[in-house]
């Protein structure tokens, strides 16, 4: 059983969204899933104040990593979840 290394590009709804409670939401609902391990979070800055989250996690590669997209785009205040980067990590 191999682990992933995967990152979210997670756009919010809009400028008004408070990012730091985003993050916890986005926390709580990573270590929601049985091998889910919430690693980082990141403010990536779009355009007229706009940030971009990107989230690095790790997933069994047994889970389906499309099941934690779905779930993050569930979270109020989560406009969009863009997969951006899934590796096999090693060690």
């Amino acid at each position: 059983m191999a682990t992933a290394g995967i990152q979210f590009k997670i756009m919010p709804t809009g400028i008004d969204v408070d990012l730091e409670e985003l993050k916890k939401e986005i926390k709580t609902k990573i270590e929601s899933f049985d091998s889910g391990v919430f690693n980082s979070a990141e403010e990536q800055l779009i355009a007229f104040g706009l940030k971009a989250l990107i989230i690095t996690m790790a997933l069994s590669e047994d889970e389906e990593s499309d099941l934690v997209e779905n779930a993050l785009s569930e979270i109020e205040g989560v406009s969009s979840v863009e997969l951006i980067d899934y590796r096999r990590a090693l060690g």
